[in-house]
């Protein structure tokens, strides 16, 4: 029943000041509570090679490491597989290079730990400069196996 004849009636409305204000508090409590964390990661510039450089092998000392475990300096194999052993053998294999490269061939089954006795052992011989030779993978035609190509560390 309407009994205000004439009368119009005043229409609802939202009032957004109020729900503007609740999340201009609930932004600035978001703003202050998120932790700025700095991820910080280790930056490595990988060094490139040409396929058609040629390389100097005068400069290089080989250094093979069998899967059983034995080293061999310019192909001729030490005694032990102490760190002073090996650097001795490097040592006296660079008698007459200046600034020698170390090839390390590693076998793929070789144990790790020669792996890094000989890199300790070039680290404790005063030589910086090492390499890692690797091989590729032949095509799946092909069945003779891929020449050894080292690359930098």
């Amino acid at each position: 029943m309407n009994f205000r004849r004439g009368a119009s009636r005043e229409e609802p409305e939202i009032n957004l000041i109020p729900m503007i204000d609740v999340l201009l508090v609930i932004i600035i409590f978001l703003m202050l509570t998120t932790t700025y964390s700095r991820f910080s990661g280790l930056e490595i510039n990988l060094p490139t090679a040409d396929v058609e450089q040629k390389e100097e092998r005068s400069s290089e000392i080989s250094v093979e490491i069998t899967a059983l475990g034995q080293i061999l300096v310019n192909r001729s194999p030490l005694p032990d597989s102490e760190v002073s052993t090996i650097a001795g053998a490097l040592s006296h294999a660079a008698t007459e290079i200046k600034d020698p490269v170390i090839v390390i061939n590693a076998d793929a089954k070789a144990i790790h730990q020669r792996v890094i006795d000989v890199m300790q052992a070039a680290q404790n011989a005063g030589y910086p400069r090492l390499t890692f030779a690797t091989q590729s993978r032949p095509p799946a035609s092909a069945s003779a196996p891929a020449a050894p190509s080292p690359h930098s560390r």
